[in-house]
């Protein structure tokens, strides 16, 4: 099985615009034939994915996906992902880099999280015509002399527009996220002080309501209590750290603000029945 094998670490955008310019915000990519990543490694920027036909498997954090046709997999910046894609596989590849990927995330109007929970999507024959046009229409921009960034800038936004189209109606959860502000806000409060923030109050204070009924509106709607919502992220960090950073161990307790050694191998064998050090292996 000689796979083509893709090694890229955590990987800025500049590291695959071999012939493109330094102020490069999108690159546009071929997927044909035979290709795996062996090692889970993570990007600083955001993947979509375009998938013709697709035979193989996609893991993004942790959870496999199978590769199909007419999909879409969407990968953030920070997930960690791997794959192996069999030879029939004929897809379209666009990343878009931070900064864009800031102005981009508007136009897929849901919560990230929601679509993190959900990174692949079903199309019909005809709705992948559009995103394959549109797709298309960005390869051919993009290598023209002088590229017309704006006008990539926009496309992009127009694809990230269609995702959210072609999500509305897709999952039945999709009410749950979009029904309740307080939901996304709170898995918003989550992402940026969880490593010093674990109890349940803070962030019930945040978004001035009582933590008992932050905890009845998680329950309600995503079936979790408010703690094991806070307890995933911090897992799921930790499983990132393990796998794909050059941390020690000891480094990864502290910087996910736990007590001492024990206490995160105490959480962290709970919730996979694993020690960190056999999930690093």
């Amino acid at each position: 099985m000689g796979y083509h094998t893709d090694h890229f670490p955590v990987l800025g955008i500049q590291e695959f615009s071999e012939n493109q310019l330094q102020g490069c915000h999108l690159l546009f990519n071929e997927l044909h034939g035979e290709r795996s990543i062996d090692e889970p490694h993570k990007h600083d920027f955001f993947i979509i994915n375009l998938f013709e036909h697709g035979k193989g498997s996609h893991t993004i954090d942790f959870t496999e996906y199978e590769v199909g046709n007419s999909q879409i997999h969407l990968v953030f910046p920070d997930q960690v992902h791997q794959w192996v894609i069999e030879k029939e596989t004929v897809g379209y590849q666009l990343m878009i880099s931070r900064d864009w990927f800031e102005s981009f995330l508007p136009a897929l109007r849901f919560s990230a999280s929601y679509y993190q929970n959900h990174p692949v999507i079903h199309l019909s024959k005809e709705t992948f015509q559009t995103f394959l046009y549109e797709f298309q229409a960005i390869q051919k921009e993009i290598s023209e002399e002088n590229v017309f960034w704006e006008v990539i800038q926009k496309r992009s936004e127009l694809i990230g527009l269609l995702v959210s189209k072609s999500v509305e109606g897709t999952f039945k959860d999709f009410e749950m996220y979009h029904s309740n502000p307080i939901i996304s806000k709170f898995l918003q409060l989550i992402d940026e002080h969880f490593r010093t923030e674990r109890s349940v109050s803070f962030y019930a204070d945040k978004l001035n309501i009582s933590a008992n009924y932050l905890n009845i509106v998680c329950k309600k709607n995503l079936n979790a209590s408010a703690s094991s919502l806070i307890q995933d992220r911090i897992l799921l960090e930790a499983k990132r750290l393990l796998k794909v950073s050059e941390m020690s161990v000891k480094d990864i307790v502290y910087d996910l603000g736990f007590y001492d050694h024990a206490s995160f191998s105490k959480f962290f064998k709970a919730q996979t029945g694993m020690t960190p050090s056999q999930f690093k292996e």
